[in-house]
């Protein structure tokens, strides 16, 4: 029993006391230790790509035209800023980092985007391209702005207005004799406007769009939108050479007729290699013709509701005596012949 008492008394003892450490001898390492002395010669990042050379303005441009279809309306309207600014910082004579072509088919499905930041901008990207790169895709614009016009949000109805008059500073000519130009947007406006002739002669309008085509001030809107685009379409250009004295001295007499065309496409009107068109969705190139099919479908519809809205009086009234006016004029040496 002693020899075990003193054992333990002896081991107690040992865990109080200090170690006696010797010169030059490390310390004890804990149970715990982790060594970290080791050396890398590089370090491997995933999924990160290292390069000395940013990617190019065309392949960014390209990034974000992909981007267009993105859930995200900010995102969407981010990608359209930047081609915008891409296409501003183009100096003139240099090629855009993407061609007209490209961008155009790409952006004008947003003319009808719910979110009003995005149309927006959609319009400050359409007002930087040059005016040239427009005129081979008038048709396509004006077939996205016609389905703007009657499309059910009152926004994007008066947004595709704005696209409208922008298309006809920028290539109104195009506009009003490409396939179903004329025709098809006749109809659409006086769709929207109410202006339908019943049977009986009396001016009616239709349900869908309320009394006289909805909110006064987006009429007033649709109103001048017809303005601008029937003064494109009958008033004959104020700068304009008549043919008759063009050329000047015999035997250049009309050379007008016998001169190359300035239009992309000289012979689209004679559909060569299209479907069939109608009416509706001929080409009307000449401003006789397009005179003479208003005269047939549109004429008496409009003066008929212009009777009603100059009764309106104000903004109305104003934008009905503007329509008017053009229509007159435009149509002048129409009726003095007939």
């Amino acid at each position: 029993m002693g020899g075990a008492s003193a054992r333990k008394k002896k081991e107690k003892k040992k865990d109080f006391q200090k170690p006696k450490l010797k010169v030059g001898k490390a310390k004890p390492k804990a149970t715990n230790f982790t060594d970290t002395s080791f050396k890398a010669k590089s370090i491997v990042l995933t999924q990160q790509s290292l390069s000395a050379n940013a990617p190019s303005v065309a392949a960014q441009c390209s990034h974000h035209l992909s981007m267009l279809t993105h859930k995200s309306d900010s995102q969407r309207k981010e990608s359209l800023a930047y081609l915008t600014t891409a296409i501003t910082s183009t100096r003139p004579g240099f090629p855009l980092p993407q061609p007209s072509s490209i961008i155009l088919p790409s952006v004008q499905r947003l003319i009808l985007d719910a979110s009003n930041g995005v149309r927006q901008q959609l319009l400050k990207l359409l007002q930087s391209l040059p005016k040239n790169d427009i005129v081979s895709h008038s048709d396509q614009l004006l077939l996205h702005t016609r389905a703007g016009m009657t499309h059910l949000a009152t926004e994007i109805r008066v947004f595709a207005l704005d696209v409208l008059e922008w298309l006809l500073g920028a290539a109104g000519d195009e506009v009003v004799s490409c396939a179903g130009g004329w025709v098809k947007m006749l109809k659409c406006f006086i769709g929207l406007l109410g202006w339908q002739i019943e049977v009986s002669g009396k001016w009616s309008a239709p349900k869908s769009f309320g009394k006289a085509g909805g909110d006064a001030k987006v009429q007033v809107k649709q109103m001048t939108a017809l303005t601008t685009f029937l003064r494109v379409g009958l008033v004959p250009s104020r700068g304009a050479v008549p043919v008759e004295v063009e050329g000047g001295n015999f035997p250049l007499w009309q050379a007008g007729h016998n001169s190359l065309s300035q239009r992309s496409n000289a012979y689209a009107y004679l559909n060569l290699f299209g479907a069939s068109r109608d009416e509706e969705a001929e080409m009307y190139e000449d401003r006789e013709d397009r005179q003479r099919v208003f005269h047939d479908r549109a004429e008496a519809a409009i003066f008929a509701g212009l009777e009603q809205a100059t009764k309106g009086g104000g903004e109305l009234g104003r934008a009905a005596a503007q329509l008017r006016k053009v229509v007159r004029e435009g149509m002048a040496d129409f009726h003095s012949e007939v």
